[in-house]
């Protein structure tokens, strides 16, 4: 496993270079969500919008109804919050191929709760006509581009930026899950961040005896229901979801809603945001205080396993799949 910097920089201008039908905006984030480099090389596909999100959205719909293909960069939370009026009417409702390319989802940034996008998944499930893709590795944002170009509609897309592990070898698949490791104990689905401390806790699972499922998920609507209901045949104990979201209407929400209309009775644990706010700090620090780290992972398996496996932070540690993350990674506005 190795860190790629800037994934998204490079592969946004491999992807568009030869595609003059793309056009790249930019709400005053340039850098930010890494297409200064795009600006650079191709200034008459690039569009500098300011901080106008509401108008943005509107021209996004005006370009893609004029056979343009418009990706919008700019930090998860200003894609759908503030703009929410011209999302539904600009862009959804008439089904629009705009891409909303969201930099910094949830708590990968320390810029509290005006900047932390932790309902997004939630709201944009809600929308009609709207596809939902995260990335949960390099290999993933580096891939996701044409995935989401292929989609007919609105896409919005949750993007990592700057130092990003690099965890799977396959690009992104679309409405797949990915299966990371195998076993009958515990059924475990992650996305987006936590599958990293998923796969941090699998290895000293493994060694204390308990064996997981674990499957990742990218694509969030549509969602692969039969996919996850094959896997969860097996399953003794339960299931757990970990996201860096709410736990209410993401992806812990997707889970349920299967569970009930299956008639299924498994017990589900649903770890994320658990009615709250996030504030600002390193995502290290927030991830353990909210519940989204490894160690928040072995207790809720405990808790289904009714019975201790004893591992600790330091077995957690010793497994750690890289060492920039917190001090050395960039995680600042």
């Amino acid at each position: 496993m190795n860190i790629v910097t800037k994934p998204y920089a490079n592969a946004f201008i491999n992807f568009a270079k030869n595609k003059p039908e793309i056009l790249c905006l930019s709400a005053d984030l340039t850098s930010s969500c890494e297409v200064d480099q795009f600006r650079d090389q191709f200034p008459e596909r690039f569009f500098s919008m300011g901080m106008t999100e509401q108008h943005t959205l509107s021209f996004c719909g005006g370009l893609a109804m004029e056979g343009f293909r418009p990706f919008f960069h700019t930090f998860s939370v200003f894609l759908y919050r503030r703009p929410y009026d011209q999302l539904i009417n600009s862009i959804a409702y008439s089904n629009r191929k705009v891409r909303l390319m969201g930099f910094l989802p949830g708590i990968t940034t320390p810029g509290g709760i005006t900047h932390q996008a932790i309902e997004d998944i939630a709201v944009l499930r809600s929308v009609p006509n709207m596809t939902l893709l995260e990335t949960g590795d390099a290999t993933e944002v580096e891939t996701v581009l044409e995935i989401a170009d292929a989609i007919e509609g609105p896409v919005y897309v949750r993007v990592l930026r700057g130092l990003v592990p690099r965890l799977f070898e396959t690009p992104f698949r679309f409405n797949q899950l990915r299966r990371l490791c195998q076993g009958e104990d515990v059924l475990v689905l992650s996305a987006g961040i936590t599958t990293e401390e998923v796969m941090r806790a699998s290895k000293a699972l493994a060694t204390a005896g308990v064996n997981i499922t674990h499957l990742h998920a990218s694509t969030l609507k549509p969602f692969a229901k039969q996919q996850f209901l094959d896997a969860l045949t097996n399953i003794k104990h339960g299931i757990i979801t970990i996201e860096n979201h709410t736990v209410t209407g993401g992806l812990g929400s997707i889970v349920a809603e299967i569970l009930a209309e299956e008639g299924i009775g498994k017990k589900l644990i649903r770890l994320g945001l658990q009615e709250t706010f996030a504030h600002g700090a390193s995502r290290p620090y927030l991830m353990k205080k909210y519940g989204l780290d490894a160690m928040a992972l072995v207790s809720a398996i405990e808790k289904l396993l009714k019975k201790t496996t004893g591992i600790t932070e330091n077995d957690l540690q010793a497994v750690r799949l890289d060492e920039v993350h917190s001090v050395a990674k960039a995680e600042a506005l």
